[in-house]
């Protein structure tokens, strides 16, 4: 036996035209802003086949060479993924971070 139920609560929002006006200057000033979307990674080569990522001035992982593999792990020692080559896992790694930790924001030096 199935039973759908459904959950969707809809509401309706009147909003007064200074509202409006002050979410639209919000909007284009975001959309103009100098600041990166992206905190910056830097990579460091900490030991023979060990890589650190530092993420917007902050420990964001690191890639191992393991059995002529690399594998990434983020911030929090999680695997990220094993990869053929340093630049796949490098990437997938900076993605991952750039999802888990949006709100690590530093400006480009």
């Amino acid at each position: 036996m199935t039973t759908i139920v459904n959950n969707q609560t809809q509401a309706e929002v009147t909003l007064d035209t200074d509202t409006v006006d002050t979410i639209a200057i919000l909007e284009a000033a975001a959309a103009t802003s100098t600041r990166p979307t992206r905190a910056k990674v830097t990579w460091v080569q900490e030991d023979q086949g060990e890589w650190i990522a530092g993420y917007g001035g902050y420990f964001g992982g690191s890639v191992d060479k393991r059995d002529g593999r690399f594998v990434a792990s983020d911030t929090f020692g999680l695997v990220v993924g094993e990869f053929a080559t340093l630049e796949e896992a490098q990437t997938k790694l900076e993605d991952q971070l750039h999802v888990m930790l949006p709100s690590v924001i530093r400006p480009v030096e």
